[in-house]
Parts: structure tokens; sequence; C-alpha cells
């Protein structure tokens, strides 16, 4: 038991900022809809460790947001979606975020072996850039065998994109001529966070934000999935390695079985209409409590050292998934 109390009175410091934090961002969401309260957690995080000082006693709290709560928000962002809205996407607009995703993931790996970058790295990006963002790369990292700067450049990296798109992709979205609808379509497809995603959409009205938040969504939904394939490929490779007691990694996370949990009892409709928004904000809370662990990591000053390659990889993969998505809605016949 003392133990135990022991255990909360060092994370109850970190907590309570990731908190404060979390509620700034959802605060500032409520007034200002263009701007993410996850952009806000991450960017609050990176400026503290860049030109403040995470103080130890902050450390244990921060850490434990970095990993156990941002799975719970996970685990509740699954409560956004449900298998008859995703089944009004159609099989050919289905097919065309499949393979959205698909290209994204596995350009984006091979791009960073060209570029002579480590697995770790090329796989934090690849399932970032594909699925939705820094959460994504926080799900995938635990079979990354990456270093903790290499997580770090990542989730900065994918912050900075998403944060652009909400600017870059309006203005070229009115250069292509693409319809609401369309355009909707290529902002779920292609940018990252979702709360991005309602900002870079809602500029060309209710039917391309509509259209957006679908496609984004089942995007998400891919996440059980890919990372089943990651833990699979990660314990095919620990069958190789030379101890045979090293432990294997789990096929696949407890969160995300939790995950595909929410889905179904959200399609189900046991849960209340009513109560959704309530869990929203639940999610968006302990989202953006994780996202600040995440970001007290990333003090740009030492990812000066990382050197240039990894920006290349950034914006390539960004540049991929913005392409890929366009030709996919073309197609598609949105």
């Amino acid at each position: 038991m003392s133990d135990t109390l022991a255990v909360v009175r060092r994370n109850v410091p970190g907590l309570a900022i990731a908190l404060g934090v979390a509620v700034v961002g959802y605060f500032v969401h409520q007034r200002l809809d263009i701007v993410s309260p996850h952009v806000v957690a991450v960017a609050f995080g990176i400026v503290g460790a860049t030109f403040g000082r995470v103080e130890a006693v902050f450390r244990p709290g921060l850490k434990t947001a970095a990993r156990k709560v941002l799975r719970a928000g996970i685990v509740l962002l699954g409560f956004r979606l449900s298998l008859g809205e995703l089944g009004d996407l159609g099989p050919r607009a289905l097919i065309a975020v499949v393979v959205v995703v698909a290209a994204t993931f596995f350009g984006t790996q091979w791009l960073a072996r060209r570029l002579g970058l480590g697995r770790g790295l090329g796989l934090l990006m690849a399932t970032g850039y594909s699925i939705c963002g820094a959460s994504a790369i926080a799900a995938v990292e635990p079979f990354a065998d990456a270093t903790e700067e290499e997580v770090a450049y990542s989730i900065a990296l994918v912050t900075l994109c998403g944060t652009l798109a909400i600017v870059v992709l309006p203005t070229l979205g009115s250069l292509l001529g693409l319809s609401d609808p369309m355009f909707g379509a290529w902002v779920g497809a292609s940018v990252h966070d979702v709360g991005q995603v309602v900002a870079a959409a809602s500029t060309h009205g209710d039917e391309a934000l509509d259209a957006a938040v679908i496609v984004k969504l089942t995007r998400v939904a891919l996440l059980a999935p890919l990372l089943a394939g990651v833990a699979v490929a990660s314990r095919r490779r620990s069958e190789h390695h030379e101890d045979p007691d090293a432990r294997r990694p789990p096929l696949l996370p407890l969160f995300i079985v939790l995950f595909l949990g929410a889905v179904v009892v959200r399609t189900t409709g046991v849960v209340p209409s009513t109560r959704l928004p309530d869990i929203k904000t639940a999610e968006t809370l302990l989202l953006g409590m994780g996202l600040v662990g995440l970001g007290s990591n990333v003090d740009l000053r030492r990812l000066r050292a990382v050197g240039g390659r990894p920006l290349a990889l950034g914006l390539g993969s960004w540049a991929l998934v913005a392409v890929v998505s366009w030709v996919a809605v073309e197609l598609s016949g949105w």
C-alpha cells in the first residue's frame, strides 16, 4: 500500500501539469476552431523542454501521461467510430483510403531506407503520417526500437506538417478546383490529426467537413490492423534474435484490443448518443495529457544533431500522402 501511495505521489505533479495544459488546449479550441487542442498540447510540451526546464519532480507524471494516459485516450477514440458509418463510405472510397494508408506507410519506410535512416525512425514516421499523427507514433513506439530523439523528431515533424496543412490544403484545393466533398475527402485522407482535419476542411463548408471526418475516422480505424501487422513482424524478428529467451512483443497491444471493443460498443448503440460528447471531451483531454508528456521530450536544440535527413523524410512523406490522396480521391469519383 505504501509503495502504491509513493508511486501516486511521484506521478501527481507531472499529471497535474499535463492535465492543466490539456484543459487550456481544450478551451483554446472551443474559442478558435482552427487551433487543434492536440497541437496546443504538443507545443506546450516542446516549448517547456526547449526553452524552459522540465524539473525532475514532473518527469514521472509526464512519462506516465505519455504512455498510459495517452493510450487510454486512444481507447476512447474508438467511440468516435461506428461500423455502420464506415460502411456508408462505399467500397470504392474505402479501397481508396486503404490504398492511401498502405502507400504512405510503405512508401515512407522505403524513403527512409533510401535516405540511410534507421528502421525505427522510418516506422514511426510511416505510422504517424499514414494514420493519425502523434497518437499513432505513440501507439507504434513499443515496436519501433527507436531512440528518444527519433521519437521526438517524429512527433515534432508530424505536428509541424499537420499544422501547415491547415493553411496549405485549402489554398491548393481552390487552385485544383475540387468540389467541397472532394476537398473534404482529400483533407481527411492526407491530414494527420483529427483536430487539424476539422480545421482545414471547415474552410470549405459543411459538405467538406462531413466527408473529411468520415474519411479521417476510417484511417483511424485502420490503426488496429496496421499495428497487428507491425506486431507480427516484430515477433518474427524476435524469433531470430540471438537470445532465445528474449521477450516477444504481444501480438496486439491491450489498448488496441480495447479500442476495437469501443468501436463495437459504439456500433451496437449501447452508449446513448447524449453521452458521446462527454466521451469525446474525456478523449480530447486524455490525448492532450499524453501529447504534453510526449512533447516534453522534444528539445529542439538537441534535434539539430539528428541532421537534415529526417526533415527530408518528414517533408517527403507529407508530399507523398498529399499526392496519393489527391489521386485516390480523383479516381474514386467522390
